[in-house]
């Protein structure tokens, strides 16, 4: 059942106001009908200006190596998916195709790969040293997306100057979770995020949709990652694979992912929430950007042979998924690339909160832009932090 327009502008209001949204109230707002999703996403773009104003961050994405030991039913990458391409960069081509992103303009480097026994068998001494070597060569901050690690790895690469740690959960409600991650404990990817916090990494997580859930599942899983006070969540459309069990999916339509990425930011406002390019390519950037995100991920560079996740090859060798061919769609909607300088103030000031136990960057961290010296917020709010 739909929530009434009424009823989704009060409760818009009320987030505004500073005012608590519990887990029922979220479920009440990721129900709005459309006209009641328009102000939602109003509610979250002006919620999004005070924190961070017109600055959005750029990722860069390294989808490094394809193999993987896990049955994933929803991945293209599953393992003994014969439908799937696989290949594994060397050292030197990732650090090259680093290298050409951060001469792009990328804030951060995304390094992915599926759990890739030959990268992660003996204390995963290649993918650490890899690491290291992408932070000397370019200087950017590095998230690592590796799969479930044991602590001593966290450490590692923490030591070698991963800035995060990137494991999403896909959905918290445990039954939905156990027939998407087939023969992965729950509690094993829960207890992985904690570990990275605890060695001094930031850390993401984040929900799917289209695979089953309903608003109840959402509202869980987007208080269960306000609880775990993440300092990145996100939410992706469900992409239906060629070779896995739900490839006969009907492709779900995005709204549930706008409102839900509009629910985040109302919820967490100084949280960086991302508008990936990996579900509908660059046709979809503004609708998820419209909806309250502040960070654009799966920059990926032509040419190189990398591939998507979710889409593997979507607007990739076009050049549609750089950053020049992001830029005018943030100038269209009013928004700029905040760069790099400003998301390497943003880490170090959210590593600093982290470890103070004070959660992200956000309202009354003592600073009052996304850069010192931005400009006014669009909309005359003021500014919380970034």
């Amino acid at each position: 059942m739909t929530t009434p327009v009424a009823e989704i502008r009060e409760l818009c209001v009320r987030a505004l106001e500073g005012g608590a949204l519990d887990e029922a109230a979220l479920g009440r707002l990721l129900a709005a009908d459309d006209e009641g999703a328009e102000e939602l996403y109003a509610a979250a773009r002006e919620q999004r200006a005070r924190q961070f104003g017109d600055g959005v961050f750029l990722y860069g994405f390294v989808y490094f190596s394809t193999y993987c030991r896990n049955a994933c039913a929803f991945c293209y990458y599953r393992v003994g998916n014969p439908e799937s391409p696989r290949y594994r960069k060397t050292p030197d081509e990732v650090v090259a195709i680093c290298r050409d992103l951060a001469a792009s303009g990328v804030d951060l480097l995304d390094l992915t790969m599926g759990e890739d026994p030959v990268l992660l068998d003996d204390g995963a001494v290649r993918l650490v040293e890899l690491v290291g070597a992408v932070v000397e060569a370019t200087g950017l901050p590095v998230m690592v997306s590796p799969g479930v690690v044991d602590d001593a790895v966290l450490r590692e690469l923490r030591r070698r100057g991963a800035d995060w740690y990137a494991l999403y959960q896909e959905t918290h409600s445990p039954e939905l979770y156990a027939r998407l991650r087939v023969g992965q404990p729950f509690e094993y990817r829960a207890a992985a995020r904690a570990a990275a916090r605890a060695v001094g990494l930031l850390v993401e997580d984040g929900l799917l949709t289209g695979i089953g859930d309903g608003v109840a599942d959402r509202a869980h899983s987007i208080a269960v990652m306000r609880a775990g006070d993440w300092q990145q969540v996100r939410v992706m459309t469900f992409v239906p694979q060629a070779g896995t069990p739900l490839a006969a999916t009907p492709p779900p339509a995005d709204g549930d992912e706008l409102r839900a990425i509009a629910v985040m930011r109302l919820a967490m406002p100084d949280r960086l929430i991302p508008a990936s390019l990996d579900v509908d390519g660059i046709r979809g950037l503004e609708r998820r950007l419209q909806a309250g995100a502040n960070v654009v991920t799966s920059i990926v560079p032509p040419t190189t042979g990398l591939a998507g996740v979710s889409q593997s090859e979507l607007d990739i060798e076009e050049g549609h998924r750089t950053v020049a061919g992001v830029l005018p769609h943030l100038a269209r909607l009013g928004l700029r690339h905040a760069g790099p300088a400003a998301y390497a103030a943003w880490v170090e000031r959210a590593r600093r909160r982290a470890a103070a136990g004070d959660g992200a960057p956000g309202a009354g961290d003592g600073r009052s832009r996304l850069e010192d010296g931005a400009p006014p917020a669009r909309g005359g709010g003021t500014e919380g932090a970034e």
